[in-house]
């Protein structure tokens, strides 16, 4: 029976298989310092293979470097050991029931270089939209600091605070030495592995300020690729004056938007057609009028320098030297003739060309300052507050105009997008009122560390120790306010998670180490603190199986069986499970069937296990834990 490796992928020992299928001979072996024997590329094979030159690390060239970036890439492709456990009494069902997690929405409690790894195997380009609002880096705000040489005692001690699991936050100012190099630690190896998760026709969207937008997009085009840069689209967060160092009030911020490689395009912004009308009832519709005249001299385009006159009245209209007709004589006949032309009564103004309303597409491409009816920084702060009937926790909440209007360009029904610094919740109500306006079925995945609030703050005094906690009532009110407000039947809730340590004792992963005398130690290696459902859920992230799957529960033999996705993985976690039961599962040809490596009955089940499954469902994938 095979082992689930139950810790997230090496993304390097990915990378490395991908290198052999394109180029085995480029592929050896190397002795390190200690003597032992490990994995090398042959260089000059490799030049030979795809016609390039190698660069030595001595050699000037154009990069985009700062310290500690080879850690950063390190630190993103190394596995972790951590699992998400389940927390049904925060969880939010369906339909808005405290507790139920029927719900295909997931909110993750923990570090989100964490969760973004655990997400790896099940959500690998399942990600059509991703949108981040990260810390801009003013100087005031914390960021994540992920630990690349400290021992234990200076991480806890260097932290501006340390939650149960040792993530930590510090506040990043501008008299620290490592200011941006912090920031780019922090965002890089995040930013890599959001890339593997979007679909080949997704895109990422993230907010950020002049602080770091160069810095931004440049590792953006190392990691996306510069090609499939969008553009960086401009909203204006504010109307009142807030003067900087050089007398200029700053009232805008970007969204910087990548493509994965295939985006088809933007939807655009609807027109509204207010200003079509039918005044002569004409049989094609309402219409308006549009410039008759192209941008180009006499000499340029002879041909469409010409007298053009009205055939009722005889009026004659003469185009400028450096504005010329935009058809020539033949053309231009023709449209007269189709009833295009507007001839006006006043002789001084110009004919005009009639566009038909249903002649034009719905929508228009965006400009990069699109965003014109996208509410400031006070709208977000006011929808914040409306839900808590107080002042808004935060200072600068995102408008959900603002995540409605990204929304919409490119995501479809039933498509996931994920937020993993998500703050308030903002991404998640915004997502709740497409789904009950546009009756549409969009499904969530939010990550927020949980930050403590201050114990000064207002939050804190109401009761909410952390931001995720904040989060999280946000959803549940937002929910009951659309639900109340529209009836729509959406899914208003969410499954929640928390990033934990692994259910499996060290011994799992390190059987080897093992002394002859602690074998027995072989016979439970799950924790004691953990339960079935606990085990499911890291067997689930393994397998690669949906976290919004369906999960039911039955007894087979009187011991507890879970279902996911309507039978197609079947785990037993039991102990003492029979021959009996185990052929009971088989014959249900589930695709995979977990069991508990030491939770077969005696040695004889054991044994037979494999012939078992070979007799009832050959196709079964079996493994256990």
């Amino acid at each position: 029976m095979d082992k689930l490796k139950m810790h997230t992928p090496n993304i390097a020992d990915e990378n490395y298989k991908k290198l052999v299928e394109l180029f085995p001979d480029a592929v050896t072996e190397t002795v390190n310092e200690n003597g032992e024997v490990i994995r090398a590329i042959d260089k000059d094979i490799l030049m030979q293979e795809i016609n390039a030159r190698v660069i030595g690390g001595g050699r000037q060239r154009y990069q985009f470097t700062w310290p500690d970036k080879k850690e950063a890439v390190i630190l993103a492709n190394k596995p972790i050991t951590k699992t998400l456990r389940l927390d049904k009494e925060k969880s939010v069902g369906r339909d808005g029931t405290h507790g139920s997690i029927d719900s295909e929405n997931i909110y993750i409690e923990g570090d989100n270089l964490d969760a973004l790894k655990l997400l790896q195997e099940t959500y690998l380009g399942k990600i059509k939209m991703i949108y981040i609002d990260p810390p801009y880096n003013t100087g005031n705000d914390f960021i994540y600091e992920d630990d690349f040489s400290q021992s234990a005692g200076e991480y806890a001690d260097n932290s501006g605070q340390t939650d149960e699991e040792g993530n930590r936050l510090v506040q990043n100012s501008e008299s620290n030495g490592r200011y941006h190099t912090d920031w780019l630690n922090m965002m890089y190896p995040r930013l890599k592995l959001a890339k593997d998760l979007l679909s080949e026709d997704g895109a990422i969207f993230i907010s950020i300020d002049d602080n770091e937008q160069d810095n931004l997009k440049k590792i953006c085009d190392e990691v996306f690729g510069s090609d499939n840069y969008i553009s960086s689209f401009v909203w204006k967060r504010r109307t009142s004056s807030a003067m900087s160092s050089t007398k200029i009030s700053i009232d805008h911020e970007y969204v910087v938007c990548y493509k994965k490689s295939c985006l088809r395009e933007f939807r655009g912004i609807e027109k509204d057609y207010k200003d079509y009308s039918n005044p002569d009832n004409d049989p094609r519709g309402d219409w308006t009028t549009g410039d008759l005249t192209v941008g180009m001299n006499a000499d340029q385009r002879p041909n469409q320098y010409y007298t053009l006159t009205d055939p009722a009245t005889g009026q004659k209209y003469e185009p400028s030297y450096s504005r010329v007709w935009s058809y020539t004589p033949d053309s231009m006949e023709k449209l007269i003739r189709d009833n295009y032309i507007v001839f006006p009564s006043d002789p001084s103004k110009r004919p005009m060309k009639k566009r038909f309303k249903s002649e034009l597409k719905d929508a228009y491409n965006p400009f990069s300052s699109w965003m014109t009816n996208v509410g400031l920084n006070t709208e977000g702060n006011r929808e914040f507050s409306s839900l808590f009937d107080k002042k808004s926790y935060f200072s600068y909440a995102k408008p959900i105009s603002l995540i409605r209007s990204l929304i919409e360009q490119v995501v479809s029904a039933n498509d996931i997008v994920l937020d993993f610094f998500s703050g308030s919740g903002t991404t998640a109500q915004a997502i709740l009122q497409s789904n009950a306006e546009n009756n549409i079925h969009l499904k969530y995945i939010l990550v927020q560390l949980p930050e403590l609030t201050d114990e000064k703050s207002e939050a804190y005094r109401d009761g909410y120790r952390t931001i995720t906690d904040i989060g999280e009532e946000r959803i549940r009110r937002a929910g009951k306010k659309i639900k109340k407000e529209t009836g729509a039947d959406i899914d208003y809730g969410f499954r929640c998670f928390k990033v934990d340590s692994s259910n499996m004792k060290d011994v799992y992963y390190r059987p080897v180490d093992l002394e002859q005398g602690q074998l027995s130690l072989l016979s439970d290696n799950i924790k004691e603190d953990r339960n079935s459902e606990d085990l499911l859920i890291q067997t689930m992230l393994d397998l690669g199986i949906d976290l919004s799957s369906k999960i039911e529960t039955e007894e087979i033999d009187d011991k507890e069986v879970f279902s996911v996705a309507d039978g197609y993985l079947l785990a037993c976690f039991d102990q003492q499970v029979s021959e009996e039961t185990v052929i009971n599962i088989a014959k249900r040809h589930p695709f995979y069937a977990v069991f508990r490596d030491s939770g077969m009955n005696n040695d004889s089940v054991a044994t037979n296990f494999e012939q078992i499954f070979e007799t009832y469902s050959s196709e079964t994938v079996r493994r256990v834990l």
